[in-house]
């Protein structure tokens, strides 16, 4: 595989993909007034397209060990990129909805498959660069999107917003030719079942987080039992119980739930800019843009670090960052606006490089046969992670009595930080741990 040339379009794609959440949501105020909807009802136009997006990666990835990448892609692709084409001529909130449900069916086979394809085809001494071009995608887009969402949708409406979504499709071509040939899989046959479990529980759950329904929250608890049930009794179940029995696995998985908590900070600096600095949604935008953009220079340099002194240290190095940086939000967050955008010069790279680190760091130690299924767990966690986190933080601004909107700012922070050196605990932990069976390996060996 031409990886120096399918690495850096798959990284592209990616940014239009994870930028298409943060573009509408810096358009939803316009959308909801053009379509005379509810608030409640317009956040779904973000909320269909994120639930969507995670439960089609999982999906996709788990396919991956049995349908080749460029079938999957092909598919993949074709869906987001003819569903984009329906959004440009969406003129009531049905259709819309409905082109977003679409978009997310398909968008979620760049992050699904990405990660794959670099575990599979990529060797271990370049896939950390691999890797951490990848996430410096996602870091880019959640910078850059408020900034193309608020231009797009001044000059030429929210529709407007579906063309980006539609340069997926000049991509594809040019994948499929550098993309390696693959044969279909018989051995590992499709779990449609476990599949269908697994999205009820996803968006269960969900549910239950962003509309705070205890109702729906049982639900999903009732479907999760009901699912564990199922994998106990199936041959071959869409979530293989064997992953977590990979030593490490599982304490990656808690790292990597940790790790995009931290995405609650994309969530409240705006929120911050705006309520006690009073900044304009474009001006925000270019407050948080530095950040993203030093994530991304910095990519070239964090992937081959890590490569050449590993993944824990880097997972280390993230971790301290990400701390001082929550620190310093949680203490001097009502000095200057420009404190801000200071923090997420450090915050942004730091992020990108922790979760470069862990991925490459799981792909380490899965065995190939699992791969697909156990990066695909990895990835639907962190999306929980990162939901529940948002979820939580916009709880908790609103929910504690008695307290000013700047010092419920300093609370939430607080906590952000908290889980952010909770994770650091579980690093050196899985530090430990994976040493001591270094050592004892070697020990075997020589007996």
């Amino acid at each position: 595989m031409k990886d120096k040339i399918v690495m850096p379009l798959w990284t592209c794609c990616l940014f239009i993909v994870v930028m298409n959440t943060t573009m509408f949501n810096v358009s939803l105020p316009v959308i909801i007034n053009d379509l005379q909807i509810t608030s409640d009802l317009g956040s779904w136009v973000i909320s269909s397209y994120s639930i969507g997006y995670a439960l089609s990666t999982v999906i996709f990835s788990r396919l991956s060990d049995r349908v080749p990448v460029r079938k999957l892609l092909t598919i993949g692709l074709l869906i987001l990129g003819l569903s984009s084409l329906l959004g440009l001529f969406a003129h009531s909130f049905a259709v819309l909805l409905l082109t977003r449900i679409l978009q997310s069916a398909g968008a979620g086979v760049m992050a699904g498959l990405g990660l794959v394809i670099a575990s599979r085809y990529i060797p271990l001494e370049r896939r950390g660069a691999a890797i951490a071009l990848i996430s410096s995608g996602s870091a880019m887009a959640f910078g850059l999107g408020p900034i193309v969402g608020g231009l797009i949708s001044e000059y030429w409406g929210w529709n407007g917003l579906f063309a980006i979504t539609v340069l997926v499709l000049l991509a594809l071509p040019v994948l499929l030719y550098f993309l390696p040939r693959e044969t279909s899989s018989r051995d590992n046959p499709f779990d449609m079942i476990g599949a269908v479990l697994t999205v009820i529980n996803a968006i269960t759950l969900l549910v239950a987080i962003t509309q705070q329904s205890w109702i729906w929250f049982a639900i999903g608890v009732l479907s999760l039992v009901a699912h564990i049930w199922y994998i106990r009794q199936a041959s071959l179940p869409f979530v293989n119980p064997d992953v977590f029995r990979t030593p490490g696995y599982i304490r990656l998985i808690l790292i990597g739930f940790c790790i995009v908590v931290n995405l609650g900070n994309l969530f409240l600096m705006p929120l911050v800019l705006a309520d006690l600095f009073g900044r304009s949604s474009l001006t925000i935008g270019l407050l948080i843009a530095p950040g993203a953009i030093v994530a991304a220079f910095c990519t070239r340099f964090v992937g081959r670090w890590i490569d050449r002194y590993g993944n824990i240290r880097f997972l280390m190095i993230g971790h301290v960052l990400l701390a001082a940086v929550l620190a310093l939000f949680m203490l001097g967050l009502n000095q200057s606006a420009f404190i801000i955008t200071a923090g997420y010069l450090f915050f942004s790279p730091a992020l990108s490089a922790s979760m470069a680190s862990l991925n490459n760091e799981t792909s380490r130690i899965l065995p190939k046969a699992q791969i697909g299924a156990g990066m695909g767990m990895l990835q639907l966690i962190q999306f929980f992670g990162g939901s529940m986190s948002v979820a939580v933080c916009g709880l908790l601004l609103h929910s504690i009595p008695g307290v000013s909107v700047e010092k419920a700012y300093h609370v939430v922070y607080g906590c952000l930080l908290f889980v952010c050196l909770a994770s650091l605990v579980i690093v050196v932990w899985h530090h430990r741990a994976s040493h001591s069976g270094v050592v004892q390996n070697q020990s075997s060996t020589a007996k």
